[in-house]
């Protein structure tokens, strides 16, 4: 379903290249199968032109501004530029070429100053303006979801420098521009980082432990690199999830090792001359705008409001998350005969996954090795995530192998919503699934837009959800560990915020949400991995077809507080990092790459997060979501949408768990509206108040 509402393509972009004209695949889907690498540059191209033509007619319009000719005019308007923007920026973290990071490099400063002469634009602003004053005083009546667009819109104005002078506003342009082309040069070195980083096993017998489907995919892993051996890739965080079965010490120590050290090693890949540039520009454009500090100017745009509210939540929890991995640690130091551990704290940060395993078994008798022939991926998808979605939303999926994907490995599946159960119901969008790893994609797992849904343009969604799974032999079935099972059901969580919107503005579509309230959603849809209907239906051996043993089903469940030290303390500590970084004045930043570690040091120790045997989750040297992604001073995210998750789980246990009913309020209250609304209302809309920290507290231990 493509739009009725767009000018003709300039006259200097080829009329054969793929985007000059919209798809006309089903939703709009981006024709992969004739796109090429070389038809994106121009196509951006175009598209900043034709957009900058559009709005400057918008903002030269001698008639006064109404909601016709100035608000959904701009609504309208970039949708050559969007639809290739879109597809150029899902392909370059999925799939990346260097021919693909060369016009990254080119364009990212020229993104920066196409949005910077939009959102400078004081004939563009005093339409918006007129708008706003009108309302206030009454004479405009305006819809609930335009007055937030208009609220939105003066906010965004006043953030890129409207009401700076001229020369303040050149010296924030440049700021853009270089802070943009930093953030693509961070992602490209790190992703280069990342392969250099993978350890090569040549010796079989240093792999012991590691499961036969596991060790296999290593072995293509390497021959696909053309290398002799077993090559075990880097995940994005820091604690790879190969640890948790490696018997051999030294081999643990060879992975952790490496996986820390990425980034910090000299040469093309350091990421340390990168990060400390962007810590000290982002806080000299924060500065220019009126702001102490990057992380004030990031915070007064979210929930939050300010630094002193994300500081006080994340000091209030980590002390406590501490005290609890301190006494998990103590518990894994008791591991009888256990190899490897040791270290200043008791437990060396290698060795952390392997006896926690161990002690899993003891206490729990449960172990990954154990669990992963229950957890195969297809089975997974659709006795696990799809079906929930079922249950809960009304929705179906079906493949569509006619409609290609911009890889080989990538899924398409069609969506459908149904009112009552069993009927076939009418398309709803597409769900792109691209589940394993490849030296091309960048590593960790998000969704992104191919097309956001909108009513004033007429279009549905096409969401992709990325992850890095390794990918077994061919003919060999796709084993999961746990860690793996969550993030499908968590990044489906974001698909569904964007597959169920239902807004009028493009702009307002489904995860056009603040950033720390963004996870929420998905954060929700972890929880389905755990209802016992939903776990029981794809934990299915995948030879033999019998299902997991109902009493290791009902030990994993009891067992779900075991090991939140860890992974609490792992995430405050990258949170708390983030912050430090960026709470910082530009004076305050370090000027030599030697200072980045000790600053990291320093940092965590002032947070009390230092603790040896439970490092950062991501470290500042490979953080990529602060210095690569979006979430620059945002990574508390995950933690104050946790607070809305938490509360929502008990909102679902209260009125029934897993029924139509519940999903059917959650979509209409929450995900259809996406950012049409203070997000906040509509979380209370559903809760019926605002949310407590209760609930999270006794989630994660920490009561």
């Amino acid at each position: 379903m493509t739009s009725t509402h767009e000018t003709t393509a300039p006259a200097d972009l080829d009329p054969a290249n793929p985007f000059a004209a919209p798809s006309t695949l089903p939703y709009g889907l981006p024709d992969f199968a004739a796109i090429r690498e070389e038809h994106y540059e121009p196509a951006i191209l175009a598209g900043m032109a034709a957009h900058r033509a559009e709005v400057d007619a918008i903002a030269t319009n001698p008639e006064p501004a109404t909601v016709q000719n100035t608000l959904e005019a701009l609504e309208r308007a970039g949708q050559l530029l969007g639809r290739a923007a879109r597809a150029y920026f899902n392909q370059l973290p999925s799939d990346s070429t260097p021919g693909l990071e060369d016009v990254q490099e080119r364009l990212a400063p020229r993104f920066a100053a196409h949005q910077d002469a939009i959102n400078m634009d004081a004939r563009l602003h005093a339409r918006v303006r007129s708008l706003a004053d009108a309302a206030a005083a009454g004479d405009l009546d305006l819809e609930p979801d335009t007055a937030y667009l208009v609220e939105k819109l003066m906010k965004q104005f006043q953030r890129s420098g409207i009401e700076l002078s001229p020369q303040d506003q050149d010296t924030l342009r440049d700021l853009n521009a270089r802070i943009t082309s930093l953030e693509a040069s961070f992602g490209r070195k790190l992703l280069a980082g990342a392969n250099e980083a993978s350890v090569l096993v040549t010796d079989e017998a240093e792999l012991a432990g590691l499961s036969a489907d596991a060790r296999a995919g290593a072995r293509a892993a390497a021959e696909a690199r053309g290398q002799d051996g077993w090559l075990l890739e880097m995940q994005l965080f820091t604690h790879q999830n190969v640890l948790a079965s490696l018997e051999n010490p030294s081999t643990r120590e060879r992975v952790q090792s490496a996986s820390m050290a990425r980034g910090a090693t000299g040469g093309e890949n350091d990421t340390r001359e990168v990060l400390l540039e962007l810590a000290r520009l982002r806080a000299e454009h924060a500065q220019l705008l009126g702001y102490e500090h990057h992380a004030a100017y990031i915070a007064a745009d979210a929930t939050a409001g300010t630094t002193a509210a994300v500081n006080e939540m994340l000091g209030r929890l980590a002390p406590a998350a501490v005290a609890n991995a301190r006494r998990e640690a103590s518990e894994l130091a008791k591991v009888s005969g256990a190899p490897g551990s040791g270290g200043a704290d008791g437990v060396a940060a290698a060795d952390w996954s392997y006896l926690n395993e161990a002690v899993r078994k003891q206490r729990f008798n449960l172990d990954d090795a154990a669990l992963r022939p229950y957890l195969e991926l297809e089975r997974v998808v659709h006795d696990g995530v799809f079906k929930a979605a079922g249950l809960l939303f009304g929705l179906s999926f079906t493949e569509r192998v006619d409609l290609p994907g911009y890889h080989p490995d990538v899924r398409v599946y069609e969506v459908f919503d149904s009112v009552e159960p069993g009927e076939p119901g009418t398309g709803l969008g597409l769900f792109l699934a691209d589940f394993y790893t490849r030296e091309s994609k960048r590593g960790g797992a998000w969704m992104d837009s191919l097309v956001v849904q909108s009513d004033l343009l007429g279009e549905k969604p096409v969401v992709v959800n990325n992850l890095n799974i390794v990918k077994p032999p061919a003919g060999e079935p796709t084993l999961l560990v746990w860690d793996e099972v969550t993030t499908l059901f968590h990044e489906f969580g974001h698909a569904l915020h964007g597959l169920l919107s239902d807004v009028r503005y493009p702009s307002q579509s489904g995860t056009s949400v603040p950033r720390d309230f963004v996870e929420y959603p998905s954060q929700v849809n972890e929880m389905w991995s755990w209802e016992p209907q939903i776990l029981r239906s794809f934990a299915v051996h995948h030879t033999t077809g019998e299902p997991m043993p109902a009493e290791w089903v009902d030990t994993m469940l009891a067992s779900r507080v075991w090991g939140e030290g860890f992974s609490t303390t792992e995430y405050l500590a990258a949170a708390l990092l983030d912050q430090a970084w960026h709470q910082l004045t530009p004076e305050q930043v370090p000027t030599s790459v030697e200072d980045v570690l000790p600053f990291e040091a320093a940092a965590l120790a002032a947070a009390g997060v230092d603790f040896a045997s439970v490092p950062p989750r991501y470290r500042s040297t490979y953080f990529n979501h602060i210095f690569g992604g979006g979430y620059s001073a945002g990574y508390y995210s995950y933690i104050w949408s946790e607070v809305l998750d938490a509360d929502t789980v008990q909102w679902y246990a209260e009125n029934g768990g897993l029924t139509r009913e519940n999903g059917e309020a959650f979509r209409r209250k929450l995900l259809a509206r996406g950012g049409s609304q203070d997000p906040l209302a509509s979380f209370e809309d559903l809760r019926g108040r605002a949310a407590e920290i209760t609930p999270l507290l006794e989630r994660r231990g920490l009561v």
